[in-house]
């Protein structure tokens, strides 16, 4: 079945099963579920295809050569899809195995021209999928595009629409690869596009290190062909609707016009409304829920064309019902197009008024940096709009708010909760970049400035004014070091495993057993296998990633190096005591915690945990959300379960300068 047949298809069957929503009597079911038990020779095939691919890529590894390792990624995508569902039990139906077979043949086609030097996909038309190696984890990725037919390298850039999938339980890499590498086809009123299809790391509604797979995804594809970066599409349906709303408000100034269908842009009038639960969240579980509901960053939609899609009768219409009303307090009106008649699917009247209005954007093309701008935020993770960027908050966590517009020869700037700002040269407005001085009117004082000729000028507080140059702190929270705990999973990270054991045996045995979930859910729910060094074995090299120690003093050797000055805690034999006031007893509780590593203070340092949601919120992408904020104790006398590592019994942020702030409540 050609893809633009099925696209209306495939969005019914696929995107129907978006959520699975766990009722009181269902046990916690594992995801990706069980697969199928395959046959001997079935096995035994599939066994052989992978020792061949396998061989023919350590082959081509060997030659060191330049052009065959920038394209090794586009054959090792075959084979770590086939060795995941086979290790793993992750084939899900017979087909899946015909599929496997089918996938070796074709990495083996293509090591085989490798090996000649060839590359033949790399110039191919229609569906072709590729891969590249994640800065994560190392792990290779795949991804799909479509190439319109009168794409050429070496003729004009092509503007790039990205479509996030829906959810799918059963999409392993078999699968996402074999049956369509992004399940729709190239939409035909979209001239001179390209269509991206993400993985997304499997099915996390593309957050975390699924947010991270979509950029890197990104980066490799404008490497490989000739992208119009000012013509790039955000859209998505069902799970992908959600990622599409994310994308819209978090990197709003990257897109042309965004497009989201159904889905979910927040956490609790959602899982109210659709998943029949209402959620009774911890004070820090709440604020927590600032980093992914769009709601919060309505503000950020003023200057991009949005089309919300939905079925007159789908019940995820809610989740446009409530970014309409959050952007109509912003003075937005949300534009929404329906389908007549229609539950969790696309009409194709519906599909042809989306195009037409795409098609009219696309036509006009990316308006410049907007004079005026209106940027919300929670955290320095998402710190940027146009030619603003926030480099200190007073407050994470709280609303950051900067509502901006320049005329004539000045740019006046309202904060809200910000203690550091740059102006971004480059992105200023065209009318704006000529000018050899300029007033910065911020807040209720005005600053006299000279020639803009750097690439950014930076301003804060100080004393309770406003001044130029940039913040100074030794240790300062800032864009991407900026916490909670599962922010340490959006880049580089290695797990230091303990080589010994703690004189607290039910610690011991919880770190270790912790350990080894984090590692294998990493696996099922991220699709990478997590690089773990001994804590023996960590290199000055191993600081420039994120490490994340499990264990004590005791048991873990890493550790042992600090002094009781360098991380905000002191743990003994007995006690677990933070701040000097907050006592418990280390026998039976342990900490988690994110903080800059004292040794490479660019990166973090990780106790004691992997990322902080668990099975329970595998059920249902809208609750795949931080659980835990910078540190939290646990007691051990509750065992972990679907939701929790064990009894939370205090948790918290650090500061602005990651100084102690005590217990959220």
């Amino acid at each position: 079945m050609n893809r633009s047949n099925a696209f209306l298809i495939v969005l019914v069957l696929c995107f129907n099963s978006m959520l699975c929503l766990k009722t009181a009597a269902q046990a916690v079911r594992r995801i990706p579920p069980e697969g199928i038990i395959i046959n001997d020779n079935d096995r035994d095939e599939l066994g052989v295809g992978l020792l061949q691919l396998g061989k023919a890529i350590d082959s081509l590894k060997q030659r060191k050569d330049p052009f065959i390792n920038s394209l090794l990624p586009d054959v090792i995508i075959y084979f770590k899809a086939v060795d995941y569902a086979l290790k793993y039990q992750e084939f899900f139906a017979a087909k899946d195995v015909i599929s496997g077979k089918k996938l070796l043949q074709e990495g083996l086609e293509r090591a085989a021209a490798l090996k000649d030097k060839k590359a033949p996909w790399t110039t191919q038309k229609g569906e072709v999928v590729r891969g590249y190696i994640s800065k994560i984890d190392g792990s290779v990725q795949p991804y799909g595009v479509t190439v319109p037919d009168n794409y050429e390298a070496n003729g004009p850039a092509f503007d790039l629409s990205l479509w996030f999938h829906g959810r799918g339980e059963n999409l392993s890499e078999v699968n996402f690869i074999a049956d369509g590498k992004g399940f729709t086809g190239s939409m035909p009123s979209m001239k001179n596009t390209i269509m991206l299809y993400p993985y997304g790391r499997y099915c996390n509604a593309f957050k975390f290190a699924g947010e991270v797979d979509v950029l890197e995804a990104l980066a490799d594809v404008e490497k490989k062909y000739k992208i119009n970066k000012n013509g790039l599409f955000d859209r998505g349906f069902s799970m992908g609707g959600a990622a599409a709303w994310q994308f819209a408000v978090h990197y709003q100034d990257m897109w042309l016009a965004a497009n989201p269908g159904a889905g979910f842009s927040e956490t609790f009038d959602f899982m109210l409304k659709y998943g029949h639960e209402e959620l009774h969240p911890t004070g820090y579980e709440k604020t927590l829920w600032h980093l992914y509901d769009c709601t919060d960053y309505a503000s950020n939609l003023s200057n991009l064309p949005l089309y919300a899609y939905n079925g007159d009768k789908d019940p995820q219409q809610q989740a446009a019902d409530i970014m309409e009303v959050a952007m109509k307090k912003e003075g937005l009106k949300l534009n929404r197009i329906w389908g007549k008649d229609m539950g969790h699917g696309y009409t194709k009247a519906a599909a042809k008024t989306v195009d037409s209005l795409l098609a009219i954007d696309q036509a006009k093309g990316k308006n410049p940096p907007p004079a005026e701008i209106h940027f919300t935020t929670y955290t320095l993770k998402y710190n940027s709009l146009y030619w603003l960027r926030l480099d200190a908050l007073s407050q994470h966590w709280n609303k950051a708010r900067v509502d901006g517009n320049i005329k004539g020869n000045t740019i006046t700037l309202k904060t809200e909760n910000v203690a550091a700002i740059s102006l971004i040269n480059q992105q200023l407005p065209e009318s704006f970049k000529n000018n050899r001085s300029f007033d910065l009117k911020i807040d209720d004082e005005t600053l006299k400035i000279n020639a803009f000729k750097d690439a950014e000028l930076s301003f804060h507080v100080e004393h309770g004014k406003w001044i130029q140059g940039p913040a100074i702190a030794k240790l300062a929270k800032r864009h991407n070091l900026q916490g909670p705990i599962d922010d340490a999973f959006m880049s580089a990270f290695i797990v230091v495993k303990p080589s010994g054991t703690s004189s607290n045996a039910l610690f011991d045995k919880w770190s270790k057993a912790e350990m080894n979930r984090f590692i294998e859910q990493w696996r099922a729910q991220f699709r990478g296998d997590a690089i773990v060094k001994m804590d023996t074995a960590i290199t000055t090299e191993d600081m420039k990633s994120n490490l994340i120690v499990f264990g004590d003093k005791q048991s873990n050797k890493f550790l042992a190096k600090f002094k009781e000055y360098d991380l905000p805690f002191i743990i003994n034999n007995t006690e677990i005591i933070l701040n000097k006031q907050y006592k418990y007893p280390a026998k039976d509780h342990a900490l988690a915690m994110i903080y800059p590593n004292p040794l490479n203070k660019e990166h973090y340092i990780v106790l004691n945990s992997g990322f902080t949601f668990r099975e329970d919120a595998y059920l249902n992408n809208s609750k795949q959300i931080p659980m835990l904020p910078d540190w939290a104790i646990i007691d051990l006398n509750t065992p972990p379960d679907a939701v929790h590592p064990g009894k939370v019994v205090s948790a918290g942020f650090f500061g602005e300068h990651w100084e102690w702030q005590g217990p959220t409540e």
